[in-house]
């Protein structure tokens, strides 16, 4: 089993993990319907049989994966917050490090955010629906940034600073870019914006 369909298959309810291969995709297909389903309807208008029906699978298989509507939108939230991150990590060259892994980045969440507009209310909803999971997706996020700020500062791309509070304002940066050219408008270039962002970070906004 490959990390993918780990990840895939800690999704489901404790105790209720797929042991096949068949199993592991018909839970893959249950997330993907319930992207759709909670994307579109909101998390108290959207329901296991819409999320079934979306899935082309029986009521009875929601239950063999997941004990509740609330637990198949937690795995949900994880499953996305790993989602981008998984983005995040196929856009980084080897080798590439600093403002310029932070614009690679960017560039491939903006594109992920255009694919996967459904996130932002997903997320937005787990602020009440799940807390938990919505705070550790935001700080799973920050933490990332900061670990690769720090790498960048060892190896002296970056001036020294406090690389957890730059992480986080990246990140309110970059969600709030994804919301404005990837959800509401995408009509300008992803690597274009990404590129007017490394500016900002490697050469600041005052005058000189």
């Amino acid at each position: 089993m490959d990390t993918t369909e780990a990840a895939t298959s800690s999704a489901a309810s404790p105790g209720k993990e797929p042991r096949t291969a068949r199993g592991r995709e018909t839970l893959r297909k249950l997330l993907d319907a319930a992207a759709k389903e909670f994307g579109d309807l909101g998390f108290h208008a959207a329901s296991i049989s819409g999320i079934t029906r979306r899935a082309g699978t029986a009521l009875g298989s929601f239950y063999t994966y997941f004990d509740s509507k609330e637990a198949i939108f937690s795995a949900l939230v994880r499953d996305m917050s790993q989602a981008v991150a998984d983005a995040a990590a196929a856009a980084m060259p080897q080798g590439v490090t600093g403002v310029a892994r932070e614009q690679e980045v960017l560039t491939a969440f903006l594109d992920f955010a255009r694919s996967h507009k459904e996130i932002y209310r997903i997320i937005d909803e787990a602020e009440f629906a799940d807390p938990a999971s919505y705070r550790a997706h935001y700080e799973g996020a920050a933490r990332r940034i900061a670990a690769r700020l720090d790498d960048a500062e060892k190896a002296g791309e970056l001036v020294p600073g406090d690389n957890e509070v730059r992480g986080w304002a990246i990140m309110g940066a970059n969600v709030f870019l994804g919301l404005r050219y990837g959800v509401w408008d995408e009509s300008r270039p992803a690597e274009e914006i990404a590129a007017t962002v490394a500016a900002l970070l490697r050469d600041g906004m005052a005058a000189r």
